[in-house]
């Protein structure tokens, strides 16, 4: 609670200082309007368009990825916004100025009406609550919704006409009371933004919503200069055109980092389902086995042959506690596959009863979620070899041969014919296990000729 507190605290001064310096710089506009400068570059007004219309398009596909994933209405609001922001600037500001002819008044106001209904639903993703179980059809459906929108607003900005009032002409010129009112709703749209997502860091420290907010600041100034800077022609360049610009990679890095912490989020719940897997395959049968003898001894049963019972399952348990650590923390990192593995060997082979030769080679390179499968893999063969073919000795060879990755398992136990006896559960265990991984698997026995088992890892 401490760490998140100081992180939330340290968010707000910066939010504070940021808005501190923008203000400040805003006040000299206004106070000095010899420093509202418009600069005559058609070539890098194009460029500008062009980079906020591709953030944006990235911005708004990913944020329609982690709709996908996680279902929220927050995000498929954001899909949209950013959906409507970079349609609108390639449809009204790009596309029709391609050929070197300038903008004219319907597509210009009709980029006002789609950047004004994106911001709207920017300035309302933060204020949502529930999650939409239709997702791709839902997904669909607000796409469609935004092209009808832009084509909406290009038809009313077209049968308008003439009666829509031209932008400024050049340097000086007066900007149109509607155009300044546009701009302004625009600019409140930007601060309820930032508010809804400052509000939603405080309430949830969510990382995403700390970015959101601070691209919404620096658009909430980018739209402040344009309402104290004419907006001309598409020839022009203004400092609203560069905090724009910043605002959409803001807002890029932020919904990256959001991806990057879901996709860690998932692995985590992945390494958390495989250690509950581990535990029910493994210690939970032997601790089941300890209970039902202890419940049959309670009950009356033959005290020397239940004690002698429990007294196996409970050694057994404990081997498999042992085995399950080994295998964990070598498929964690802290301790190395290869040592791991010799451990266990040695704890199986210390009665005498079976003996093994382990040879890893030198120098192969194991992935964390390979090592714990192939070690269950060597656990799940040497345990058949022992337990249902009697073999008396076994081979496991991990190498590399003509560039790819082979694991194998031989004993000379009394094998089996593949034909005639159907695979155990040993058998579709270690199957499953490598399928997991992503190898293939092969098996080879005959009777008395003992067992062979490989593995052919992925590239």
């Amino acid at each position: 609670m401490r760490h998140e507190r100081d992180d939330y605290q340290a968010w707000l001064w910066g939010e504070v200082l940021l808005i501190g310096l923008l203000g400040a710089t805003l006040a000299l506009f206004v106070a000095y309007p010899t420093l509202r400068d418009t600069y005559s570059l058609p070539q890098v007004r194009l460029v500008l368009d062009t980079a906020v219309t591709l953030a944006a398009a990235i911005v708004a596909l990913l944020a329609g990825l982690r709709f996908s994933v996680e279902g929220r209405r927050l995000d498929l609001l954001l899909c949209a916004g950013f959906s409507a922001a970079a349609a609108s600037t390639l449809a009204f500001s790009i596309a029709p100025v391609l050929g070197g002819d300038p903008l004219h008044r319907t597509e210009f106001w009709a980029g006002i009406g789609g950047r004004l209904f994106a911001a709207g639903l920017i300035a309302a993703a933060p204020f949502s609550r529930r999650r939409v179980n239709a997702r791709g059809r839902a997904l669909g459906e607000v796409l469609l919704a935004v092209a009808i929108v832009l084509g909406f607003a290009w038809g009313v900005a077209h049968e308008a006409g003439g009666s829509l009032p031209p932008v400024a002409a050049g340097v000086g010129a007066q900007q149109p009371s509607q155009l300044a009112g546009a701009l302004a709703g625009q600019a409140l749209l930007s601060l309820v933004a930032m508010v809804g997502w400052g509000l939603r860091f405080r309430a949830r420290r969510n990382d995403l919503d700390r970015w959101l907010c601070l691209g919404a600041t620096l658009a909430l100034f980018a739209e402040l200069h344009y309402v104290f800077t004419p907006l001309l022609s598409n020839r022009y360049v203004s400092q609203g055109d560069f905090l724009r610009l910043l605002s959409y990679s803001v807002l890029l890095v932020g919904v990256w980092r959001a991806i990057r912490f879901a996709e860690f989020g998932r692995a985590v719940a992945e390494e958390r389902a495989r250690v509950a897997r581990e535990i029910h395959d493994g210690l939970a049968q032997y601790l089941f086995a300890v209970s039902t003898h202890a419940t049959m001894l309670a009950n009356g049963a033959p005290r020397e042959t239940t004690l002698a019972q429990l007294k196996e399952a409970a050694a057994a348990a404990q081997q498999e506690a042992r085995f399950a650590v080994l295998a964990l923390s070598a498929a964690g990192g802290s301790a190395p596959f290869d040592s791991a593995l010799r451990r266990y060997v040695d704890f199986l082979t210390a009665d005498g009863a079976l003996e093994v030769d382990l040879e890893i080679q030198e120098g192969i390179r194991l992935a964390p979620d390979e090592q714990i499968e192939i070690f269950r893999i060597v656990q799940e063969g040497l345990a058949n070899a022992r337990k249902h073919a009697g073999a008396r000795g076994a081979e496991v060879r991990i190498e590399e041969r003509d560039g790819e990755r082979f694991v194998t398992v031989v004993d000379d136990g009394s094998g089996f014919d593949e034909e005639k006896v159907a695979a155990g559960q040993g058998l579709k265990n270690m199957r499953a296990r490598a399928a997991s991984i992503g190898g293939g698997f092969r098996l080879v026995s005959a009777p008395g000729r003992g067992t062979a088992v490989e593995i052919v890892l992925r590239a």
